[in-house]
């Protein structure tokens, strides 16, 4: 197995009221020439959780980080007018949360995180903060949400 060191949260960027089901996104993954859908695990919004990629296969879902890190992905991001938006069904917030528990009690030393928690520090503060942020992807502040399922200490 691989070492693990961070589990990053993804959005689909779709807007609300649109579909992007594991099918779709599996199949624009090969399209842009990945060998099958870059996430080990992809969210839809009726709760139900995909398994893509083996967690012993290495993703495609954050240029730099996939070597060691588990890549989830969650159907939305984007509310009706296409701006970033927290769209998590009620159905997607319940399986993320079970879905993360177990991998932190498999991984215990792993961060969970959002992409965009991943973009560079450009002023060097050691901190990521929204003006530096790539992209705003998961559209939500993963830290927070799941402070509860991080390594001991992490925030202390």
């Amino acid at each position: 197995m691989r070492t693990i060191t961070m589990i990053i949260l993804h959005c689909s960027a779709t807007r609300a009221g649109q579909c992007y089901d594991f099918g779709e996104c599996r199949r624009d993954h090969i399209r842009r020439g990945f060998q099958n859908i870059g996430y080990h695990y992809y969210v839809t919004r009726d709760g139900i959780v995909h398994e893509g990629r083996r967690l012993s296969q290495v993703g495609a879902h954050c240029k730099h980080h996939n070597q060691h890190s588990i890549g989830i992905c969650y159907e939305g991001g984007l509310d009706i007018n296409g701006e970033a938006a927290d769209t998590r069904t009620k159905a997607q917030r319940q399986s993320l949360r079970t879905l993360l528990t177990r991998l932190h009690r498999e991984f215990p030393d792993a961060i969970i995180l959002g992409h965009r928690d991943l973009s560079p520090d450009t002023d060097g503060n050691g901190h990521i903060t929204p003006n530096e942020w790539l992209k705003q992807c998961p559209c939500f502040d993963a830290l927070i949400d799941y402070e509860d399922l991080e390594p001991i200490g992490l925030f202390k």
